[in-house]
């Protein structure tokens, strides 16, 4: 018998992306930044969390997508780290959905690299594909935004 996982969902750019509920913190609306002079692209700014400072990433960056349209603001879903919490910028909250690890693949190769990169599977639900995000790999960016801060 296959296990079943719950996973929190959201939209980015179109696609459907989860990531273990086991993660999730919580999930907010957009909450007031404050920048951060020099930080890498992909960090939106700060936000306080109840006291908390939390380093909001906003994933159509790291994933190299195109910028939120203008006026359209983004959802927090807060994930915690073996050491931090990070909010994970995104355009849209989906569900808690349970999904059967049967249905488990690989990520395709039509998603491009740098998505690929920071998926670890995906789940083909009834009527769309589910990306599941490495939490790990996606708040671990300054190595990359370094690289392209020098090019």
């Amino acid at each position: 018998m296959a296990e079943t996982k719950q996973v929190c969902t959201f939209f980015l750019n179109g696609l459907f992306f989860g990531v273990d509920v086991t993660l999730v913190q919580e999930v907010i609306r957009f909450q007031a930044m404050t920048e951060v002079p020099l930080a890498p692209r992909v960090v939106s700014g700060l936000i306080n969390l109840r006291g908390q400072i939390v380093t909001a990433i906003d994933l159509r960056r790291r994933l190299e997508m195109p910028d939120r349209p203008a006026g359209r603001t983004p959802m927090n879903v807060v994930v915690r780290n073996a050491d931090a919490i990070h909010s994970l910028l995104v355009d849209e909250v989906g569900d808690v959905v349970s999904v059967d690890e049967s249905t488990w693949e690989a990520p395709p190769d039509t998603l491009d690299s740098r998505t690929r990169e920071l998926i670890t599977g995906t789940h083909k639900l009834q009527d769309r594909l589910l990306l599941v995000l490495d939490v790990a790999r996606a708040i671990r960016f300054q190595a990359v935004d370094a690289t392209l801060r020098d090019a």
